[in-house]
């Protein structure tokens, strides 16, 4: 249910993308990150970043409905992407903090590897960044938004099970009374 509503925007922008085009997807995902949030308030909780991508989609969403120019909701993920880098990588270098360890606080695991983790993720986000901004401006629309759906979540569930199995080898089973 969580994979669902985290990705709820996603597949209705991608939905409304096909049915009616980049002007009508936009207005849908700023309202569906609106519900989004509103649904995780009403569940109990609302991470920071499900309120740093609604920051963002309603900002350069809202330009994009505003000026008519689809070129700042193909910035969106470049800028997400970007801002998850940088919280990383501030957390590493200005506060010695594994920010990845923090999520995943059940885990204990060397601070070597943490750290090995911390930086693979900031690389990732960096790549992934690049990556929207070079599909974004250099394919058709609707190629970037196949892109941004399909490739994205595909990149990212691959770059997960990677960063799992790496985290698996370094895991030790409970000790047992």
């Amino acid at each position: 249910m969580q994979l669902i509503a985290d990705y709820f925007p996603l597949i209705l922008f991608f939905l409304a993308f096909k049915w009616q085009g980049i002007m009508v997807a936009t207005a849908v995902a700023i309202a569906a990150s609106v519900a989004q949030i509103a649904w995780f308030k009403w569940k109990g909780k609302v991470s920071v970043v499900h309120w740093l991508s609604l920051a963002i989609i309603v900002v350069f969403g809202g330009a994009t409905l505003i000026l008519q120019d689809e070129v700042f909701i193909k910035w969106k993920p470049t800028v997400l992407y970007s801002a998850f880098g940088l919280v990383l990588a501030v957390g590493k270098l200005g506060f010695r903090r594994d920010l990845i360890a923090y999520l995943l606080k059940g885990i204990t695991l060397p601070a070597a590897v943490w750290t090995r983790v911390t930086w693979s993720w900031t690389a990732f986000f960096a790549a992934m960044a690049a990556l929207n901004w070079y599909v974004a401006f250099h394919y058709s629309t609707e190629t970037w938004v196949n892109f941004k759906v399909w490739g994205g979540i595909g990149l990212f569930l691959v770059f997960a099970l990677a960063q799992g199995l790496l985290l698996a080898r370094h895991m030790s089973e409970p000790q047992r009374p």
